[in-house]
């Protein structure tokens, strides 16, 4: 049962990985266009361009999670996104309270936990990360055969 559930891991991690990044896309664009119910706290409206943290922070979710979510960069797109989310928590919510139950700080609490395991796990199945590197390979495979069949010739 272990080796069938060990062998599934990859298109597992690459389901959350995209459900994840998916979920925290939305969060930027609700900010950012106003869809989906708007920014929190705006009665459907948006956050108001460049201001401190939120509209950054709706930006670091919009790219963040599209990247996350595509398993384009998705280590370097999981860190920043962690650290966003931590910041959101210590700043925003925890000042509040200290349990996330508590201060409404339960999804950034997490989405940063979500992002923190992808930075070690990376983009597990069905990522252009995955897909992007194969081709790298698959061209340094046939680099030294090019070259020989140059000399050769």
């Amino acid at each position: 049962m272990s080796a069938r559930l060990d062998s599934a891991q990859p298109y597992a991690l690459g389901l959350f990985r995209i459900v994840v990044g998916l979920l925290f896309a939305c969060h930027g664009a609700a900010s950012l266009f106003g869809v989906l119910g708007g920014a929190v706290g705006t009665d459907g409206g948006t956050v108001s361009a460049g201001t401190w943290p939120g509209w950054y922070a709706a930006v670091i979710q919009l790219v963040g999670g599209t990247l996350v979510m595509l398993g384009l960069g998705t280590r370097a797109a999981a860190f920043i996104a962690s650290g966003s989310m931590a910041y959101a928590y210590f700043k925003v919510h925890q000042p509040e309270a200290l349990w996330p139950m508590e201060n409404g700080g339960e999804a950034s609490a997490m989405f940063c936990w979500a992002f923190l395991l992808l930075v070690f796990t990376g983009s597990g199945a069905f990522g252009l990360d995955r897909l992007l590197s194969r081709r790298t390979t698959r061209e340094r495979a046939q680099e030294p055969a090019a070259r020989e069949a140059a000399v050769s010739a």
